[in-house]
């Protein structure tokens, strides 16, 4: 198993892309953190996994809720090697004008200062070990950004760019941060990011963008989280992925 005998810590994992890297994390070997505002869901997500997995509700954009989760980990399982910045927020697909001061707040909270929190309660015991795996989940918006959307683009631009330069400022501590870009998804936020009724029609417009013809699936993103955090690549940091079908080329 790829991922024996690691912990890891994944944020907004009651769903999404974040259950499914949980269960894939789960299934190599790894004992998971669930992190995730929705505490039914994410107790859930940890009971199919079972003993290998916790739960926790979690505000990522709060320090205190994020020192919970680690203090978890340490806990229940003696370690954090890994974590995977997953939770994310965004707005209704609108003129960027008509997007309140509280949302755009809200999206950079969860996006950005997220990374920032997690990162301050994490690195120490990293590099005290000299050792540690973080995975941020950016976003082709940040690559190759879609009208409507310009703060949420921004924010992920943001995230994008940040996991560049922790990856140089953490390379000496062997501690290996690399970001995930997906495509749109048919997660939750779909219906947002289109800023249109979620119809066969209106997906299919959205759907034409992308080279390879299909939206991203859960487990195309946890896919690429077990590979990142293994030691097949224990050679990149710094690493920006589009996980796109090509939409991004």
């Amino acid at each position: 198993m790829r991922l024996q005998g690691k912990v890891a810590i994944v944020t907004g994992a009651a769903s999404g892309f974040g259950a499914e890297t949980a269960r894939l994390y789960a299934k190599e070997g790894a004992k998971v953190v669930i992190a995730d505002l929705n505490l039914a869901g994410a107790e859930k997500v940890a009971a199919e996994i079972g003993s290998a997995a916790a739960a926790i509700k979690c505000d990522v954009s709060k320090r205190p809720d994020v020192d919970a989760a680690v203090s978890l980990a340490m806990r229940q399982f003696g370690s954090v090697d890994i974590v995977v910045n997953n939770a994310g927020f965004t707005h209704k697909n609108q003129p960027f004008l008509n997007v309140d001061e509280a949302t755009f707040d809200r999206c950079f909270d969860v996006n950005v200062k997220a990374i920032y929190h997690m990162i301050n309660a994490v690195v120490p015991m990293m590099r005290a070990k000299k050792s540690g795996c973080i995975i941020n989940v950016g976003s082709t918006a940040g690559i190759r950004p879609r009208p409507g959307l310009s703060w949420y683009n921004a924010s992920k631009g943001a995230a994008n760019l940040l996991s560049k330069s922790l990856a140089v400022e953490l390379a000496p501590d062997n501690i290996r941060v690399n970001v995930i870009c997906p495509v749109m998804g048919d997660t939750g936020m779909l219906g947002d990011f289109m800023g249109v009724p979620d119809t066969p029609e209106n997906r299919a417009k959205f759907i034409a963008t992308i080279p390879m013809g299909r939206l991203s699936t859960p487990r195309d993103i946890a896919n690429a989280a077990v590979f990142l955090a293994s030691e097949e690549a224990s050679f990149l940091t710094g690493v920006e992925l589009p996980v796109d079908g090509g939409r991004t080329v």
